[in-house]
């Protein structure tokens, strides 16, 4: 169980039937673990009930709900939490992240010698509850491949939404990144890893979500411009080195 201070960030859009229970796991989690906490659920503008659903938690003021005024992307979301965060370690999830709770020990000791922990459904020890069709993992695994490869990125599994950070790592990689969409995650690892931050991989319980938003096909030319524009970025940052000017802080 974490003994340092902990902040969770939970990205939200149109989350009325999970935010809820994902919420009341989290602050049970948070609550046994005994260690000082807070939630941040940061809302990208959401059109169904997500806000109200969250009415309940929101009495105990260690969570929070940050609203955008407009849908600004999920990596403009976590990025907004990331930074408003206070915790030496801070974790960001996705809405219906609650089956990988069990796995949040292990990635604490883990943290004791790493910067940033990544949760992955690839790497040795995963264990998945539903899985999405075969097809739809073929086509996720090759597009996995093709932004490691612009990234030159060993990480296997870029974008599973579920990240433990230490607290001053996370303040100075989430200042400088420039992704506000979903592919912000393999901009903010690369960064991590080419700032000198210690990265590790490790295997998480995980339950895919039923149906995808996302058509490969679709968003593959898109998400490879970004990422190319990304990897230009992150090179630019390596050279100004750890906690520059626009890093630093966190705990």
């Amino acid at each position: 169980m974490p003994q340092l201070s902990t902040s969770v960030v939970v990205p939200a859009y149109n989350e009325e039937r999970a935010i809820a229970g994902t919420v009341g796991a989290l602050a049970g989690w948070l609550e046994d673990s005994g260690a000082p906490w807070e939630l941040i659920v940061v809302d990208n503008a959401s059109t169904d009930a997500t806000r109200e659903r969250l009415a309940p938690y929101l009495a105990d003021p260690r969570v929070r709900l940050l609203v955008n005024d407009t849908n600004r992307g999920k990596g403009y979301s976590v990025r907004r939490g990331m930074l408003e965060a206070t915790g030496a370690a801070r974790l960001h999830c996705d809405a219906d992240c609650a089956p990988s709770l069990v796995s949040l020990p292990a990635m604490f000791e883990l943290l004791e010698g790493s910067d940033l922990v990544v949760g992955s459904r690839l790497a040795p020890g995963a264990s998945l509850g539903m899985r999405q069709p075969l097809s739809r993992r073929f086509v996720g695994r090759g597009f996995q491949q093709c932004c490691r490869l612009i990234l030159w990125e060993p990480v296997r599994d870029l974008f599973c939404g579920f990240k433990l950070w230490r607290g001053a790592a996370a303040q100075d990689v989430f200042s400088r990144i420039t992704l506000d969409g979903w592919t912000y995650d393999a901009e903010a690892i690369s960064l991590a890893r080419a700032l000198g931050y210690r990265v590790r991989e490790t295997g998480i319980a995980w339950s895919d979500r039923e149906g995808s938003r996302l058509e490969m096909s679709r968003v593959l030319v898109p998400v490879v411009r970004e990422l190319v524009a990304a990897r230009s970025q992150i090179r630019r940052e390596a050279l100004r080195g750890p906690g520059g000017p626009s890093g630093g802080g966190g705990q």
